[in-house]
């Protein structure tokens, strides 16, 4: 594969030019970009594959649901329906995607779940409504230029940085380092808990921000109690035999963390926002069924389980949330200080 990739390095080349010149023209303004009248967080990254930008999303969801009618706006992927669509009950992850879904579920009392491809729609969709949101977060949106957001969040993977990679197809970026400039805040996501602040700030150095920039440090937390068919907590999974069905980007994490607790398991790994077929499904009910105990149990992720539940039984799924390694209040006061400025200005 590195040798493959190494051997692709013109075209990467070629996507780095297309790219570059993209961004380029939407900074001089040949390509057109619309801003809104509200705040608009996007909040993305740089490389393909998972940063933990559900988690994210889902903290600013918390921080900002008390005060703020919020909205969050996603583009649905690998969603079956088209156009603009508000998420609501009779939705499934088919029809919006798994991660809509999932931020609907948790939190229908407090947002407005919406998807569309074309942000700048959705965002005019959504301002049309009675009950318009005073704040809108734009899901995976960092290379969405049609809008220009009010502040962006770039998340980059602890050992993954966006600043050792290279663009697509030689690396993992969607476009080049130098779209880390538009954000004021970076995440580094994904930190072992016990990170440093030696090793915080030979990143910073690496990562290099720029006077504007703040650089932060987030770790992944797993609930210790399980939802879905079966609640329980982590630890009685010990006297289970459990089959783990994955299909997200970087499943290791979660079976380090399984192993961790001393949970045995059987691992089936299908790619990231996969749709289960039916034979996928009965493949799993088959695997779920020569497992030997009589106590055994399905366990998947949060994300996963939008696009499982009903389909197979005995499902559990276990979740995930971002905390910050230290200064929680400062990210907090800048995301606040954001918002506050942009609803004064307009």
């Amino acid at each position: 594969m590195k040798l493959l990739r190494f051997l692709l390095f013109p075209f990467a080349v070629l996507y780095n030019v297309v790219t570059t010149v993209r961004n380029w023209f939407f900074n001089i303004g040949v390509f057109k970009s619309r801003s809104f009248d509200i705040p608009v967080i996007a909040v993305g990254n740089l490389s393909v594959g998972g940063t933990g930008k559900s988690p994210q999303i889902e903290y600013l969801i918390r921080l900002l649901k008390d005060n703020y009618k919020i909205a969050v706006l996603s583009r649905g992927y690998k969603r079956k329906t088209e156009g603009f669509q508000l998420v609501n009950d009779t939705h499934s992850a088919e029809d919006v995607g798994d991660e809509p879904l999932q931020f609907y579920k948790k939190f229908k009392k407090d947002v407005m779940v919406a998807v569309d491809a074309d942000r700048t729609n959705g965002i005019q969709q959504l301002l049309q409504r009675d009950n318009s949101p005073e704040v809108v977060l734009l899901d995976d949106a960092y290379q969405h230029r049609k809008v220009t957001a009010s502040s962006y969040i770039l998340l980059t993977k602890y050992n993954d940085l966006y600043v050792d990679d290279f663009v697509l197809p030689t690396g993992n970026l969607r476009e080049s380092r130098r779209g880390a400039k538009r954000a004021s805040v970076i995440v580094v996501t994904k930190c072992p808990e016990g990170l440093s602040k030696t090793e915080q700030e030979k990143i910073v150095r690496k990562i290099n921000p720029k006077s504007y920039q703040k650089v932060f440090f987030t770790t992944i937390v797993y609930d210790e109690n399980l939802k879905g068919t079966e609640e329980l907590a982590i630890s009685d999974l010990k006297d289970k035999e459990v089959l783990l069905v994955t299909g997200i980007a970087n499943p290791k994490p979660l079976l380090n963390f399984l192993k961790e607790k001393e949970i045995g398991f059987k691992h089936l790994n299908f790619p990231d926002h996969h749709n289960f077929t039916q034979q996928d499904i009965s493949n799993i009910k088959k695997a779920f069924k020569e497992l030997s105990s009589q106590q055994k149990i399905i366990l998947t992720t949060e994300k996963d389980y939008m696009r499982l539940e009903g389909k197979v039984d005995h499902l559990s799924y276990i979740s995930i949330k971002s905390d910050f390694l230290n200064e929680e209040q400062v990210f907090n006061s800048l995301v606040l200080e954001e918002i506050r400025r942009v609803k004064k200005t307009k």
